[in-house]
């Protein structure tokens, strides 16, 4: 047994010495630091080019100004080389804007605009920690005002053409109130209020001349970045094909006005399951729906052919 325990530790010794030696062999000297062979696939992170205009619903960028050049620059660096985030953007986009830009559209919001839909969820169904909710973070009360349904049962503001509606009837208060595209956009971060006080304060009238908070003043930045990357895809080096895009599977709407007590039993009558029914109306919230009150919903069901259960 202790012939065996020292041939063991001998081993041991050995492997040790070796890793030792290889160390010393394989550690960089002043004479071959900067000489190494490059790897065949080693990984570029280039500096970028921030373009001589950028606009948002066509209110220019100063980017004369050293601070707005160099808080454009960062965002457009951290955006592009979040690649995995940039890339889930193209394809949500693809899915949902076309549902977003005929509402924005029809209330004579400029288009720029639903980039702020993605910077505010991602074009998720986000749920913040202050109680926001659905791909405009609206707020229960603001909500409420503006006629969506809000309570445990239904909240509406998963619905994104209602949300969206919403959204607009805010951002062209804060136009008339604000006076600019750029303060409306900045005011649906810190509210009307916000904006408008610390114009007051600071006696200026751009958002490029406001010093504010962290999230309301990178929030600019972010959805002109958001705009560049998404239009012009190989210049920031998003390569992808349009069958990698996400497509919104046509609906059929179902008018209910009455409870129903179960929506797996409600799913299967419309050959979908339960799963399928909740992805295509997020808003619904519970398994069942009181409807006490006997209103009017549309349930929007997919059209055949594009699920697997579907008969």
């Amino acid at each position: 047994m202790n012939y065996i325990k020292n041939i063991l530790a001998a081993i041991g010794l050995i492997s040790l010495s070796g890793l030792f030696i290889f160390a010393v062999q394989k550690a960089p000297s002043d004479d071959t630091i900067g000489k190494e062979d490059k790897l065949i696939n080693d990984y570029n992170v280039y500096a970028l080019s921030v373009p001589d205009k950028l606009n948002f619903a066509g209110e220019e960028m100063p980017l004369n100004d050293p601070d707005v050049y160099e808080r454009m620059d960062k965002e457009l660096l951290v955006n592009t080389y979040w690649q995995s985030n940039g890339l889930l953007m193209f394809k949500r986009a693809r899915k949902y804007f076309p549902v977003i830009e005929p509402i924005l559209k029809k209330h004579g919001i400029p288009d720029d605009f639903k980039y702020l839909s993605v910077i505010e969820s991602g074009l998720t169904n986000a749920v913040s920690p202050a109680g926001a909710r659905g791909f405009w973070q609206i707020m229960p009360a603001t909500a409420r005002e503006n006629g969506l349904e809000v309570n445990d049962n239904v909240d509406e503001r998963y619905h994104l053409a209602k949300a969206t509606e919403v959204a607009c009837k805010y951002l062209l208060k804060s136009k008339e109130s604000l006076g600019s595209w750029t303060l409306a956009a900045a005011a649906y971060n810190a509210g009307n209020a916000g904006i408008g006080n610390r114009l007051k304060d600071q006696k200026v009238d751009s958002y490029y001349d406001l010093l504010l908070g962290e999230e309301t003043g990178r929030y600019m930045f972010r959805i002109v970045a958001l705009k560049e990357i998404l239009n012009n895809p190989k210049i920031y080096g998003f390569n992808f094909n349009e069958s990698d895009l996400y497509s919104e599977i046509p609906t059929e709407p179902i008018v209910v006005d009455t409870a129903v007590s179960d929506f797996t039993a409600f799913a299967k009558q419309y050959g979908i399951n339960y799963k399928i029914l909740k992805i295509h109306n997020p808003w619904l919230r519970e398994d069942h729906l009181n409807n006490s009150s006997r209103k009017k919903y549309t349930i929007d069901i997919p059209k055949k052919g594009y699920y697997d259960s579907r008969p």
